[in-house]
């Protein structure tokens, strides 16, 4: 998403003038203080440059050097495998998950334990590894409320899944991925009882996300007929 452009030429000329008007009272009659302000601040970035250097980007390689066996177990639908001993010595996913936790590879570590907790039948565990991921960008908060939504549903808590499916088909950019969920919404809907909120899903989803080479978006008159709808 495009960020929206805002221009303070102005403000920062006055901010720029008040300050190097002042600038040399002040720091006359406050060295001590600006010395400790400066030095706080230099601990600061250095602090951050050093945890960067030294700690999350060797992190990084290290799990993602680790983490490419439980991949293997996990493409091969080998889930208790994946997540606690993928075999050659590497950790699984909640082993990744204890060590590198920080790291980029340690938090897509969560998505991977809370998809092999829910194919395990495990939702209580699935939820928590879920909730803990932290999705950004376009596909991945889809991605993430979306199966949280599976979850809730397998729980048969149907409202906190509903709630989970609205958020994956108005999260993100991915209108192929926010299309299935907005029709999983529909169909819980419809499975509730509840047609109009049903209808309002799938008109939604034709309006919104047509796609002629999605063959749910070819049958979504279907449901829109069966909820009332024309």
């Amino acid at each position: 998403m495009a960020k929206r452009k805002t221009s303070k030429a102005d403000d920062a000329q006055v901010e720029v003038q008040e300050v190097t008007g002042s600038a040399r009272p002040f720091w006359e009659t406050n060295q001590n203080l600006l010395l400790y302000a400066i030095g706080g601040i230099a601990l600061l970035v250095l602090g951050w440059w050093g945890y960067k250097v030294l700690v999350a980007e060797p992190q990084q390689k290290e799990a993602v050097n680790v983490m490419w066996q439980a991949q293997i177990q996990f493409d091969r639908d080998s889930f208790q495998l994946a997540l606690e001993n993928p075999g050659g010595g590497y950790e699984g996913f909640l082993g990744i998950i204890d060590k590198y936790g920080s790291s980029k590879a340690g938090n897509l570590s969560k998505y991977y334990a809370g998809i092999c907790y829910l194919q395990m039948g495990d939702f209580d565990n699935a939820i928590k590894y879920l909730e803990d991921f932290d999705a950004d960008g376009d596909l991945l908060p889809i991605m993430k409320n979306g199966v949280l939504g599976d979850c809730y549903s397998e729980k048969k808590d149907f409202d906190k899944a509903i709630q989970y499916y609205e958020k994956a088909s108005n999260s993100g950019n991915h209108d192929q991925l926010a299309s299935v969920y907005l029709k999983k919404l529909g169909l819980l809907h419809e499975f509730q009882g509840n047609k109009e909120a049903a209808l309002a899903a799938y008109e939604r989803m034709r309006r919104d996300f047509a796609d002629q080479s999605s063959n749910d978006w070819r049958e979504i008159e279907k449901y829109i007929y069966r909820a009332g709808g024309k």
